[in-house]
Parts: structure tokens; C-alpha cells; sequence
């Protein structure tokens, strides 16, 4: 059973990774980076860097943008949230 949820949780990062890949270039065009830090109990930790770090809109970014793509393509993402260091 615990390998089965281990292969689930590896699958659901490579799916979250590959979403990631996508919306990158976008955010490194206007400055900033996006990480994939881990995926654990439902959530995606990222990392918000470069411009993205102190920018004004980095929560809207974060909950209207990424997470609402992440959590569109892969229901059992239940939110995304942003690591500082």
C-alpha cells in the first residue's frame, strides 16, 4: 500500500514539474523564476524568485495563475504556496 501511494505522489509531481515547465519562460520574460520545491499533503510548495520576489501582484501570480492551472489539471492539488527561503 505505501508503495502505491509513493508511485501515486511521483506521478502527481511529474504532472505538477511539467505544468511548471510550461509557465516558467513566462515568468523568467518578466524577470522572476518559478521552483518546484515539493508536493506533500495535497499541497505544492514553489518558490517565487528574482522580480517575482518582491513584487506587488506575487499573490495574485501565485492563486490566480499557477495555482489555478496546477489545481485545474490535477484535482488532488488542493493549493499552491510560495516558500520565501
Amino acid at each position: 500500500m505505501l508503495l502505491v501511494i509513493i508511485l501515486k505522489d511521483e506521478n502527481i509531481e511529474l504532472r505538477i514539474r511539467s505544468i511548471i515547465d510550461k509557465i516558467q519562460p513566462f515568468i523568467i520574460n518578466d524577470g522572476g523564476n518559478l521552483e518546484f520545491i515539493e508536493f506533500k499533503d495535497g499541497i505544492v510548495y514553489v518558490k517565487l524568485s528574482g522580480a517575482c520576489a518582491d513584487c506587488p501582484m506575487l499573490d495574485i501570480t501565485l492563486k490566480d495563475g499557477i495555482e489555478e492551472l496546477i489545481i485545474n489539471e490535477i484535482p488532488e492539488v488542493k493549493e499552491v504556496k510560495n516558500v520565501s527561503e
